[in-house]
């Protein structure tokens, strides 16, 4: 092969919340190499091993290249008319005489790293024209979303830790060292962590686990599992009552509702909340004061906080604190980013808007309210389930595998994917859940789309903006993924599939887009034409997601394009984050409003908890692993190769006390429901607690996965309820949930 077609490009990991740039050289249709971008602007050479399994991910023999189409009971391949046209009878047949409440869709977490999906899922959704809509969100970040929505006035006005610049970071419930940040977009964040305590600053790791990201901490913290809520209340209280809380004249200036959480807090006295958090009160004081003493501190809570009874509230408190100590929207504090591609909080009034409410409508069976949009995915299974007007008859997926990453006691969720009347899969692979679809329609490989991070730079703890093209092109006849997803909703509306035409619903949302733009009193093109918007962004021929990236990038903050981006390969820094109050908030009353009532109400409802029980036995925590990204990452050789690592995790104390030996089989049994594990003696964990990591369970049939089958685990979400959630976000329990251990057999 000549040098000629040895070639290297640039582009940006699609497979975690990092967004590390690659180096990938590449020779004809092969990928040569892959290594870290060091001329990246935000990840400067840093790469985990997932990004490097793009290869092996691009190459999987078992990766659907072509649509799966039910025949006889049998998924078999199909050419994409073939796929289309039986889709579109499985639509017709379920729609007819029904409402649209018949209808059903999921949407998983790979989703949020894909730019085709995070443009074009909306026109599935819009085309089923459900209420029904589900996603990864409730087993994942809701409560976050939540708590600074009633805050700030948007789901996504999300603060993150000014990691970079500050001198304290309390972190709870969060290990980046192995997955690389979450709510928190920080390519090399155990680097930056490094960094932290090389300046002399201090990392506090709160965690019922001593994870990585706590054995590298100066001071672990080991919380009793589901208690971060009445930590950081009583840190909050600890603050009010020897006067070191002060917002500091920047923010007091904007803010309301003190006086309400002060009151709020006075149960959380340290003594009591550290019987209830398995600590002792003098941590508790500490740590307080030394948040309040720091030059610059922040407070960083994540999925540890989030998957429990309380995570909204939790989430909340992560703010009141970062409040409390005068470290909001502050260098080196918790800061708001300001995204290159604009958000919610970038445009419209500055400094004012709708707020942010729930429960706009309510699932059929159990009146789960609505939040950002979707119901609980924890009450997906009674939806189908439960018979009557309103019963979901038909489901749409997109990357998703709920059957493993979402509360699945019994198999309960399996059985009623197994009763629907018809069942559509955008999805690579034939998995744990797509198994029960009728039509499977795969998208490129991920070196076949291109890529920008439009949901996950909203987290940035930079504002950078990277863009990377396709890698390498698509075959022809083959869709892109957002003209799956175009089509998919044409047909959805009933539009047959001959003329359901991608390109037609690209032009129609181009076009809102435009006038969308020149109604916005923060867009440069307030006031104009929208069909000279329209043939700006339509220049060159441009279609499809770069479109309406290109005008999400021109009317954003930085007033940057496409154009840039695609000259700058290793991206573009605008600099670290900056101040943004008051023109952020997006309140009615244009303050951050820190005392919602609901957010009070829930937190009283916590503090009656305190006289409870101390020691409840074990209770199960999740974890995570660096070679693992939830469930869609198992079937890669590369990544899965080495020792178990879908073990339960026990301390000595309580292994000696069951009985249980190193490496022996265990049974775990929840109220719900039964797994069997091997088990690993470590005092990683603190006495009480025991953790299965999650996205495990292979080993089930009708999968086309040979390498995850081969090394299955075991599904954690067995032991989870899907009657357990918080009530505020309606996010399922999968933290801190009782459970009893006993040798297996």
């Amino acid at each position: 092969m000549s040098e000629p077609d040895r070639r290297t490009v640039f582009r940006t990991c699609p497979l975690c919340e990092a967004g590390c740039g690659l180096e990938i050289v590449v020779r004809g249709h092969e990928i040569e190499r892959i290594r870290g971008d060091r001329d990246d602007v935000f990840s400067q050479g840093f790469l985990c091993p997932k990004g490097s399994s793009l290869k092996q991910l691009h190459e999987d023999p078992d990766r659907l290249r072509a649509p799966l189409v039910r025949r006889e009971g049998v998924l078999c391949e199909a050419t994409w008319d073939e796929a289309w046209a039986a889709v579109a009878e499985g639509f017709t047949r379920v729609g007819a005489g029904a409402p649209r409440s018949a209808f059903g869709i999921y949407l998983g977490n790979p989703g949020a790293h894909n730019l085709g999906a995070l443009t074009y899922s909306r026109a599935v959704i819009r085309g089923l024209g459900t209420p029904n809509v589900f996603s990864a969100s409730t087993v994942d970040q809701m409560p976050k979303q939540v708590a600074s929505g009633y805050l700030f006035g948007t789901s996504l006005s999300v603060v993150v830790p000014d990691l970079d610049r500050t001198d304290h970071l309390l972190m709870l419930g969060a290990n980046p060292y192995e997955s690389n940040g979450s709510l928190c977009t920080a390519p090399d964040f155990p680097g930056r962590l490094e960094a932290l305590r090389a300046r002399g600053g201090k990392l506090v790791v709160v965690d019922p686990r001593r994870s990585r990201t706590a054995r590298e901490a100066d001071e672990w913290i080991a919380i009793r599992p589901g208690t971060d809520g009445a930590f950081l209340a009583a840190i909050a209280r600890e603050l009010f009552v020897t006067g070191l809380a002060d917002p500091g004249a920047h923010v007091g200036a904007h803010l309301e509702g003190l006086d309400e959480v002060r009151a709020a807090v006075e149960p959380f006295d340290a003594e009591r909340v550290a019987v209830f958090c398995g600590l002792d009160a003098d941590t508790i004081r500490r740590a307080a004061r030394e948040l309040a003493s720091a030059p610059t501190a922040a407070v960083y809570g994540r999925i540890g906080t989030s998957t429990t009874e309380f995570g909204t509230t939790a989430s909340w408190l992560v703010d009141v604190v970062n409040i409390l100590t005068g470290n909001l929207d502050r260098p080196g504090g918790a800061m708001f980013p300001a995204p290159v591609a604009g958000g919610a909080n970038t445009t419209g009034e500055s400094g004012r808007g709708k707020g942010f409410r729930v429960g706009r409508r309510a699932t059929r069976v159990s009146g789960f309210p609505e939040v950002c949009g979707e119901f609980p995915v924890a009450a997906l299974a009674e939806e189908i389930l439960t018979p009557g007007d309103g019963a979901i008859r038909a489901l749409v997926t997109v990357a998703g595998n709920p059957v493993l990453s979402t509360p699945n006691p019994d198999g309960r969720l399996e059985d009623a994917l197994g009763r629907l009347e018809f069942m559509v899969s955008v999805d690579i692979y034939l998995n744990e859940t797509t198994r029960f679809a009728d039509v499977i329609l795969p998208p490129p490989s991920n070196l076949q789309r291109s890529h920008y991070d439009l949901a996950l730079l909203q987290f940035a703890v930079r504002n950078v903006a990277n863009y990377s093209p396709a890698v390498f092109p698509i075959e022809p006849g083959v869709p892109d993924e957002w003209e799956i997803l175009a089509k998919l909703g044409l047909i959805a509306a009933g539009v047959a599939p001959d003329d359901a035409d991608p390109a037609v619903a690209d032009d129609d949302s181009a076009r809102h887009a435009a006038r969308s733009a020149t109604a916005d009193p923060a867009s440069p093109f307030q006031g104009g034409d929208p069909d000279e918007v329209y043939a700006l962004i339509s220049a060159g021929g441009r279609r499809g997601p770069e479109r309406l990236l290109d005008l999400k990038l021109r009317t954003g903050p930085f007033r940057t394009s496409l154009d840039a981006l695609v000259e700058s390969p290793h991206g573009i820094d605008f600099g670290p984050l900056e101040p943004r109050l008051p023109e952020v908030l997006r309140t009615p009353s244009g303050r951050i409003e820190l005392a919602a009532p609901v957010l009070i109400d829930d937190l009283a409802r916590l503090a009656s908890r305190l006289g409870g029980p101390s020691d409840e036995g074990l209770l199960l925590v999740g974890r995570r692993d660096l070679r693992s990204n939830n469930s869609w990452m198992h079937n890669l050789e590369v990544l899965v190769r080495g020792k178990e690592r879908c073990t339960l995790h026990i301390h000595p104390d309580d292994a000696e006390r069951l009985g249980v030996a190193d490496h022996t089989q265990v049974t775990v049994t929840s109220d719900v429901g039964s797994v069997t594990a091997t088990a690993t003696i470590t005092d990683a964990v603190r006495p009480g607690v025991v953790s299965l990591p999650h996205g495990w369970g292979h080993d089930v049939t009708g999968t086309r996965l040979g390498v995850a089958s081969a090394r299955p685990g075991v599904n954690s979400n067995r032991l989870t309820s899907d009657t357990a959630l918080d009530p505020l976000s309606g996010t399922s329990v999968l933290n801190a949930v009782p459970v009893q251990v006993a040798t297996h057999g």
